[in-house]
């Protein structure tokens, strides 16, 4: 057991016989307790056959265990006044609970019992199974959705990173519910979790609740994903492009340039660079290519880092009149400049307190706060969860030169136009605009 005091919350840490990870955050103030528990398991862990299981197993934790039925679990939440959902990402699964600090322990009870003895019905399996493909289905509705899903799967062609989240309609609609349930029980187990107890509670209570519910259930096998092989992405040897069509007037860019793992020092680098290129108003790409030139009426960049690698993505949707060729070559001039010029310290210190303020806010509410700790615990380790803004502040403009060059050239990147439908897609470079000059 260890104790670590660090603002915004003190830490216990504590592992039970079973292998369940716990982490207890007392947040004095306010009277509320969020309740969380991650499973180290996302779509990266599915194999082509079950694309998608991940998050439909998500929807089907609330169809129904031993003890909650069907509608059990929102309604015992609405008669609690709290609030509960769940989300699936490419590296894990994770439930949260926000009740008040008085009746926060029924969680537990609702979490312990579904973790291993979740009913999954076949009808009620099939019935949420078209609720999956609808949302699937109005997700291809999206040219931004889809033209993301076609970059990413070029972008990395072998990982099962290039996969979407929710999953293939025909890998969906022949999925079995015995292959659920196999995978129900290879990955949902206490050794493969991780409570975490967020607010306004007792650390030494907290953690006896935790073990009053879980520490009961058995550890399971741990068994090794079959889909364990990793196949070594090499480095892109050239711009990769494509194109598609819509039938809108929009005219969209996707880029994206792999990038570095959760966590790293790179990760927090590109969070840098991120902020210096969309973050607000007065970030180079929103001030030049927005305001000054009217040549994009929006644009935004994503550091998208994960367990076994990352993605660093620029989205723009140019103006109406505007060539696109004169768009993409005008963000080429601002990322050139990135990699030839050390951005100034008037600059650097205005985007770190910027990405400081978001941390804060980040950090404000105790669902804030086990979310981010979940993450960091489940991903890489939780007491990094403490250290990202430090890691935001040792960044300095050698490093963001440096990291630019490394990952974001064009030789590196994977390049996707969507177009309008009677459009001619843009093929050809446009020749490069003059390096653009920046004073702050």
């Amino acid at each position: 057991m260890n104790l670590t005091r660090a603002l915004p919350a003190a830490i216990r840490e504590h592992r039970l016989a079973n292998g369940l990870e716990v982490l207890i955050a007392e947040r004095r103030g306010d009277p509320v307790v969020a309740v969380m528990v991650w499973y180290k398991v996302g779509s990266k862990n599915e194999r082509d056959f079950e694309s998608g299981v991940s998050h439909f197993l998500e929807h089907m934790m609330f169809k129904g265990s031993s003890r909650f039925g069907k509608g059990s679990i929102d309604r015992i939440t609405t008669e609690l006044g709290g609030a509960n959902n769940a989300f699936t990402s490419y590296d894990h699964t994770a439930y949260w609970f926000e009740l008040a600090s008085d009746r926060w322990e029924r969680a537990l009870e609702i979490e312990a019992d579904r973790m291993r003895t979740l009913t999954l019905d076949a009808a009620e399996y099939d019935a949420e199974r078209a609720v999956v493909l609808e949302e699937l289905s109005m997700g291809q509705d999206d040219p931004w959705r889809v033209l993301a899903e076609r970059v990413q799967a070029a972008t990395i062609p072998r990982h099962p990173y290039r996969r979407p989240i929710i999953g293939f309609p025909d890998a969906l609609s022949s999925l079995a519910v015995e292959a659920m349930r196999d995978y129900y029980r290879r990955f949902y187990r206490p050794g493969n979790a991780v409570v975490i107890v967020c607010g306004d509670v007792d650390a030494d209570e907290a953690l006896a609740a935790v073990a009053k519910h879980f520490e009961g259930l058995p550890a399971g096998d741990e068994q090794p994903s079959p889909e364990s092989f990793r196949p070594t992405e090499t480095e892109p040897r050239g711009e990769q492009r494509l194109s598609m069509n819509w039938d809108d007037q929009g005219k969209r860019l996707c880029m994206a340039f792999p990038t570095a793992k959760f966590a790293s020092d790179d990760d927090a680098t590109l969070d840098v660079i991120s902020s210096l290129l969309t973050g607000g108003r007065l970030s180079r790409l929103h001030r030049r290519l927005v305001l000054e030139q009217a040549l994009a009426t929006s644009i935004s960049t994503s550091n998208d880092t994960r367990v076994e690698g990352g993605l660093f993505w620029l989205f723009a949707e140019c103006a109406q009149d505007v060539p696109p060729a004169r768009l993409e070559a005008a963000i080429d001039a601002e990322l050139s400049l990135l990699r030839e010029e050390l951005v100034s310290a008037k600059e650097l210190t205005r985007v770190k307190h910027m990405l400081e303020a978001a941390e804060a806010y980040d950090h404000e509410t105790v669902t804030d706060i086990a979310e981010d700790l979940g993450e960091h615990a489940t991903d890489s380790h939780w007491k990094l969860a403490f250290e990202a803004i430090e890691r935001v502040k040792a960044v300095d403009a050698k490093r963001v030169r440096a990291c630019a060059r490394r990952f974001l050239r064009a030789d590196r990147r994977v390049l996707g136009w969507c177009l309008p439908t009677k459009a001619e897609p843009a093929q050809k470079r446009a020749k490069p605009q003059k390096k653009a000059k920046h004073r702050r």
